[in-house]
């Protein structure tokens, strides 16, 4: 891992592997450490592949500002100007998601395929409300690193999943959730989330996007990506039956398959 300075922020990144280029995006709270290590290294045996820290989380920078999920999507563009890298394919999971659909419609000539995960073209009027909401019941339960990152394992996992896969679970707590965000960075990336909505811009994307959701994600609900597949043109839809919204966690040999065979 190393850092770089983009724009105004310095930036955690990991490169690994050769080929062309492949930039993946973490949601909300998330750092790179999310990404499943296997994964990665399967993805790296035939693409460059580009993971980091969101502005904000991690290792990068943590201005005391507004964010917004445009910007995350010009901090992306800035990490591949800084890398030299031209052209890309864009994969986002969660406010990732989100993120790299503000990249190919800003930068369409910058992103070659698209691959949107577990995420959504923008909340509604009534869950918008209900996030804004939700922001003062999470700073109760983020008065511990322990405590965010059980909540945070909640969050993305099924309680099935979980209860059978225990020593997993533990193993990501020393390793994935090892740095968890304090309340306010998280709050940051939270209020960009409620503002961000793509769904009148979204018909102008015209390349091949794969659209890929877990039918047990209770945190962002499978019909988002249904709402993404009408909006998108022409995307290839894949669902999930057992996987909550960590689905490269639950279900990674199922959706690796397919995510490899889109990128080719």
């Amino acid at each position: 891992m190393a850092k770089i300075k983009v724009k105004d922020i310095n930036m955690e990144y990991q490169s690994s592997g050769e080929g062309f280029p492949l930039m993946m995006i973490m949601g909300l709270g998330g750092s790179l450490d999310w990404w499943e290590p296997p994964m990665i290294e399967e993805i790296s045996k035939q693409y460059r592949t580009i993971i980091f820290d969101n502005r904000g989380i991690g290792q990068s920078d943590k201005p005391d500002m507004k964010y917004s999920i445009k910007m995350f999507a010009d901090d992306t563009v800035g990490l591949m100007d800084e890398l030299k890298i031209e052209r890309a394919h864009v994969l986002g999971i969660s406010m990732g998601g989100m993120i790299a659909q503000e990249v190919a419609l800003n930068n369409p000539e910058r992103v070659e395929k698209l691959v949107l995960c577990s995420t959504m073209a923008g909340m509604t009027g009534a869950t918008r409300l209900l996030a804004r909401l939700l922001g003062g019941v999470y700073k109760g339960r983020m008065k511990t690193p322990e405590k965010t990152r059980d909540m945070l394992i909640s969050a993305i996992f099924s309680k099935d999943f979980i209860k059978a896969n225990l020593d997993k679970i533990e193993r990501a707590k020393q390793t994935a959730f090892k740095i968890t965000p304090s309340y306010d960075e998280f709050k940051r990336q939270l209020d960009a989330i409620i503002k961000f909505d793509t769904r009148k811009r979204l018909k102008t994307i015209n390349k091949p996007v794969l659209i890929m959701h877990g039918k047990q994600d209770t945190l962002i609900p499978y019909k988002a990506s249904l709402e993404l597949a009408q909006l998108i043109p022409y995307p290839k839809l894949m669902l999930f039956n057992n996987s909550a919204h960590a689905l490269f966690s639950q279900e990674p040999e199922k959706v690796l398959k397919p995510l490899l065979e889109f990128l080719a």
